[in-house]
């Protein structure tokens, strides 16, 4: 009975001692149970800033490496690109200086109101021994503004030039638009025309 006794007693005498050492209930005591335990942090991820900086000063080095190397193989040195740039920029095609040919064919060409005017022209170059004349008469049309020399093979242009200064500084024009008269030059005659011969211009 004792024993029995002392071992009724012993668990008694436990639930009284946890009863007296327990801790008042709380807020935190009435929280919903939940299958989530503890906080979660984010974990910064490791800045690679050093990593882009490594790899662009390796790319400016291998760059500039490539540069000297080309340099080196070709036999380019900064001085022949420099002098390069300034013969590009100051070499222009040579300007065609006017020169008249008495031999070369011309024909007249009246764009003006006034008849027959394309014959007072046709007089001073033939006089002057400026041209040969193979034809002259009226153009296509009577109002024209701007007296012109026109010439179909870039290699005429200097007896172009060379009229043209004769006939009081008309405007020159590479066309083919006149082969048709099989001649060099074309002197077609506008309003505006103040050489030779104008002062019998009349409209």
């Amino acid at each position: 009975m004792a024993e029995q006794h002392n071992a009724d007693a012993a668990p008694r005498a436990s639930r009284e001692v946890a009863g007296r050492n327990a801790l008042p209930t709380d807020r935190f005591d009435q929280l919903e149970k939940s299958a989530r335990v503890g906080a979660h942090r984010v974990i910064g991820r490791p800045r690679r800033i050093w990593l882009f900086l490594v790899c662009a000063v390796l790319g400016f080095v291998l760059l500039t490496l490539a540069g000297v190397l080309y340099f080196q193989l070709s036999g380019t040195s900064v001085q022949d690109l420099r002098t390069g740039t300034q013969t590009a920029e100051t070499t222009a095609p040579p300007k065609v200086k006017a020169e008249l040919d008495p031999t070369a064919a011309v024909v007249v060409l009246n764009g003006t109101p006034m008849e027959n005017f394309e014959a007072v022209v046709d007089n001073e170059i033939t006089q002057n021994a400026w041209g040969q004349i193979l034809f002259s008469g009226p153009a296509a049309v009577n109002d024209v503004e701007i007296s012109a020399v026109f010439y179909g093979d870039p290699a005429d242009e200097a007896a172009a030039l060379g009229l043209a200064k004769e006939l009081g500084g008309v405007s020159v024009f590479l066309t083919t638009d006149y082969a048709e008269y099989g001649a060099r030059l074309i002197v077609l005659l506008g309003t505006d025309y103040a050489g030779p011969g104008s002062d019998q211009l009349s409209y």
